[in-house]
Parts: C-alpha cells; structure tokens; sequence
C-alpha cells in the first residue's frame, strides 16, 4: 500500500493554479479541533447576541476560523505569484487573489471531511 499524504487540488479559477492540500489524518484531525475550539466556541456565544458589534465580532472570528483552515491544511500553492514571488500558503491569505483563497480554504474543508455543523462543533 502506498498513500500520499497530500491531495493536488486543480483550480477552476485560474488555468494551472494547484493547491497541494494536506490529507486529514486522525492526528491532524486533533490538532485542527484543538485550533478552532475556542474560537468556535466565542463565535457561538456572540452568534446569540444582536447588536451590531457582535454581528461584527462573528464575522471576524469566522475569517479567523477560515485563515486557521487554510494555514493548517493548505501545504503549498503552484503555478501562482503574488507580487513577483511564487505564492505561499501564508502569501495567498494575505496578499493573494481572495477568489483563489476561497477556493483553496474550500478544498482544504472539503479534504477534512466535516459538514458545516461538525466544523462549528470543532
């Protein structure tokens, strides 16, 4: 048996754009939980308030949440530079085409497994 444990991922945004994503794994799988926890866990909180402030506090947790997503399961970017340098995980969430890091945070989520609920639990 042989097992790779990253998935080349081709992009449909932008021809030759690949997206190495790390595999979940059950080691991972615990880490990524540990990561996200509190955050979720202050996201859940606030998403019961109202106000306008905690409407805002959501939001920023949840791009918190999603920047944890791709930092721990993108692995590496090809055939992508940002700003005349070949792009990094780190490049692309900060400086990097935002359809792109959509599209990236979307294979890392669907590589983990979990639907929309299981990740909110995390």
């Amino acid at each position: 048996m042989s097992y790779e444990s990253v998935a080349i991922v081709e992009s449909r945004a932008a021809n030759g754009v690949r997206f190495e994503v790390t595999r979940m794994s059950f080691g991972r799988r615990v880490e990524l939980m540990q990561r996200v926890r509190e955050l979720a866990r202050k996201m859940e909180f606030l998403e019961a308030g109202n106000s306008p402030g905690e409407r805002m506090d959501v939001a920023l947790l949840q791009a918190e949440i999603d920047r944890l997503y791709l930092m721990w399961g993108l692995r590496g970017v090809v055939g992508l530079e940002v700003d005349g340098t070949p792009a990094t995980p780190q490049t692309l969430a900060d400086n990097g085409p935002e359809e792109l890091f959509r599209e990236a945070l979307a294979a890392v989520r669907a590589e983990t497994g979990l639907n929309e609920e299981q990740r909110k639990n995390c």
